[in-house]
């Protein structure tokens, strides 16, 4: 292990790296509760889902270890698996595509090939440094309210209204009151800075969800898809079959340029998730170079194409480089073991699958709430007083994701927003070829939009 991870040179140990192991997977194990609740929602049976986002996620984090000796781990990503859900497979469903989700898994599989083959190329540092900051920070705000308001949805927080669109759901209900009552716990958790705060928050949301059955305040109704909270384990501990290959790409036929938007809608939400994330925990470890910059940055970013071809394959969404790879980053993860050490729990968790597929949307309700609120922390970082296209273009990102419902809709008003602006500005020729490309893009699928509404 020294030889191979260079411990002494990265000044750890292999204690330290297994600590930070454990500690980044008690940060992020909450995803073995969240995937199977949100990717369920499109016909896929959540037991595979669990399996293949166990099996994804170990896989993914093992090539970080192993091609870049990073302490970075991987697993399918929050917002990204929102997006694959609630709008690329509820719209197939409404254009009477069955098993949408096939359609969804083929458009992430042709996202990592198009990753591995631009990260060759350089392309994806290029379309990062070209994009402007107030639209890279607005996209991951907007991400953090859509995924705010998917957690408000299944807690009932929120409830349809024909006069004011939405309003506030049933407040005697126990969805609703349990979900509060977690997202104040995980808040508390987190202000004393304790280990798998939202993994805890998860469990105490789910733990009191079972009383209330019990008790008779939360009544199973499974034709009103109210199921039981207690976990089923008559098809024992073996982990079911994942949904291996499921691709259809039969759909690309009639709808290319449909199926290349939602491509490049996961393509670009899941680069700047991607270099975000991995410059951040990188920042945080010291592990940049003097001049800023990742070294092996091309490895770190070929890893993560290679995961979200392989989570594809096994039959779950993106798979991508997490933001709470920090938490181990802050025990002293420095190499790859801590990679390593992190894999191989997402294999020993395979066994639990009865439990995590029993976690209803309610308590996952409050995990995603709160992570929404972190990714809103970017909002910090924007200049809304100076340049109008930087301006308009960040705002526009964040408002359209949740108010639209649509993670791709925010991507695409924003970076329109932000073109045809520096246009006016006379400064066209400031803008890189790679933004006029996404743009193109995104004009062909507004002329999709309108012709589909005739």
């Amino acid at each position: 292990m020294e030889d191979f991870f260079k411990l002494k040179e990265h000044g750890t140990n292999v204690k330290t790296e297994v600590v930070a192991g454990i500690t980044t997977f008690l940060s992020m194990v909450y995803i073995l509760a969240v995937n199977p609740s949100i990717l369920s929602a499109t016909g896929m049976d959540p037991r595979a889902i669990f399996t293949a986002t166990c099996v994804a996620s170990a896989a993914g984090t093992l090539m970080m270890a192993f091609l870049a000796n990073y302490p970075i781990a991987l697993s399918s990503g929050m917002g990204l698996n929102a997006y694959f859900a609630f709008e690329v497979c509820s719209r197939l469903a409404q254009q009477g595509i069955q098993d949408p989700y096939k359609v969804a898994l083929a458009a992430v599989f042709v996202e990592g090939i198009i990753f591995i083959i631009l990260s060759f190329f350089k392309f994806r540092e290029t379309l990062v440094n070209e994009v402007p900051k107030n639209l890279k920070l607005g996209i991951t705000v907007g991400i953090g309210l859509f995924i705010t308001l998917v957690g408000f949805k299944g807690a009932g927080i929120v409830a349809a209204n024909k006069d004011t669109l939405v309003s506030l759901g049933s407040v005697k209900s126990p969805q609703l009151v349990l979900a509060f009552v977690g997202l104040l716990f995980i808040a508390v958790l987190h202000h004393y800075k304790v280990k798998g705060s939202i993994l805890w928050g998860i469990l105490l949301t789910w733990g009191l969800g079972m009383i209330a059955e019990k008790a008779g305040w939360y009544v199973v109704d499974v034709q009103n898809q109210v199921f039981s909270l207690i976990p089923d384990f008559k098809h024992g501990l073996v982990p079911a079959a994942p949904h291996v290959a499921a691709f259809d790409f039969s759909f690309i036929a009639n709808n290319f340029i449909s199926f290349m938007v939602v491509v490049f809608s996961f393509l670009f939400v899941d680069l700047f998730d991607t270099v975000g994330t991995v410059i951040g925990v990188a920042h945080k470890g010291n592990l940049l170079d003097k001049d800023g910059k990742l070294p092996k940055v091309g490895r770190v970013l070929l890893a993560d194409a290679l995961g979200t071809c392989f989570g594809a394959v096994m039959g779950t969404s993106t798979v991508t480089s997490y933001v709470e790879s920090s938490a181990g980053v802050a025990q002293g993860g420095r190499t790859g073991l801590t990679s390593v050490v992190t894999a191989v729990l997402f294999i020993a968790s395979l066994v639990l699958s009865p439990i995590f597929v029993a976690i209803p949307a309610f308590a996952v309700a409050p995990a995603l709430i709160f992570v929404g609120l972190l990714m809103m922390g970017a909002v910090t970082h924007m200049d809304l007083s100076d340049d109008a296209a930087g301006m308009v273009s960040g705002f526009l990102a964040i408002v359209m994701m949740p108010f639209t419902y649509s993670i791709a809709n925010g991507i695409m008003f924003g970076l329109l927003a932000f073109i045809i602006i520096r246009v006016f500005q006379k400064k066209a020729r400031e803008i890189h070829p790679v933004m006029w490309v996404s743009g193109a893009l995104f004009c062909l699928n507004i002329v999709k939009l309108i012709y589909e509404s005739k």
